[in-house]
């Protein structure tokens, strides 16, 4: 019998989930511990906790601008992971998924990598630019450290999407375009036949994730999947309060963070 995993005793139910993205280290380390207890007290699920790094070939305009902020207050993949016990030390209880990109890992080394999850109590880890195909070594490793490896799927063909979705852990993270026709709530077909896809063939919850940016894309996206992830929305709330983080207003910028957070997810 599997031992359960740290990350499936802290998850307290498999549908309806809200996951957000947030950069380590933007504005500030601090106020990103800050930021977390008000997602959770919002409802947050799982927290992916990002690195910022130099070069994010996937990400937006909004996440680079938050990796920058996020280096120049000296944030790496090693500092990243060191957040995460300050997090829990704060009262964050919701599982952390590391997210990072493959190079720092590849720099730091496979062994002191997961060395590190482990001993900071990290319950997962994303790396959105390494192929499932080349991902053996790291999934394995992930296992031995009780370590839950999140896979992505994206559209690209039914034999990917079928390997993909039967070897996921934690969740699955489904990258799929919301496609909002004549002004209702209504994906396209291609997406609905995706996600339909991935949860037939995924025996944990499936996720989905990209350009959700409104309580009526949130409300789409849970009549089809099992969670919603909310990245660059979430991180522009947060640039929208550094003015007042600067002139010493931060509780008020909390609250007023909480609750477009409680507006955009209710």
């Amino acid at each position: 019998m599997l031992m359960q995993t740290s990350f499936q005793g802290k998850l307290t139910k498999t549908d309806d989930l809200f996951i957000p993205f947030v950069v380590a280290g933007d504005p500030t380390p601090e106020l990103t511990i800050q930021f977390a207890l008000k997602l959770q007290e919002a409802g947050a699920d799982i927290l992916e906790l990002g690195v910022p790094y130099s070069d994010p070939l996937a990400d937006g305009p909004t996440i680079q601008r938050a990796a920058q902020r996020a280096l120049k207050q000296g944030m790496s993949l090693t500092k990243a992971i060191e957040l995460v016990p300050k997090l829990r030390e704060a009262g964050v209880e919701i599982p952390v998924v590391i997210f990072t990109y493959y190079n720092p890992v590849l720099q730091l080394g496979y062994a002191q990598f997961f060395e590190m999850l482990e001993e900071n109590g990290a319950e997962g880890v994303l790396i959105p630019d390494l192929p499932y195909e080349e991902s053996e070594e790291i999934r394995r490793l992930a296992e031995e450290k009780g370590v839950e490896f999140i896979s992505l799927v994206a559209p690209n063909s039914d034999t990917r999407i079928k390997q993909i979705a039967e070897h996921a852990k934690g969740f699955l993270y489904c990258v799929s375009t919301l496609g909002v026709t004549g002004g209702s709530n209504q994906m396209s077909a291609e997406t609905l036949s995706f996600i339909k896809k991935v949860k037939e063939h995924s025996s944990v919850p499936v996720a989905v994730g990209f350009g959700v940016s409104t309580n009526d894309d949130v409300q789409l996206v849970r009549e089809h999947s099992d969670g919603v992830i909310i990245g660059s929305k979430i991180i522009r709330l947060i640039e929208g309060e550094l003015e007042a983080f600067e002139n010493g207003k931060e509780k008020e910028a909390l609250e007023r963070f909480y609750q477009e957070i409680h507006e955009l997810v209710k």
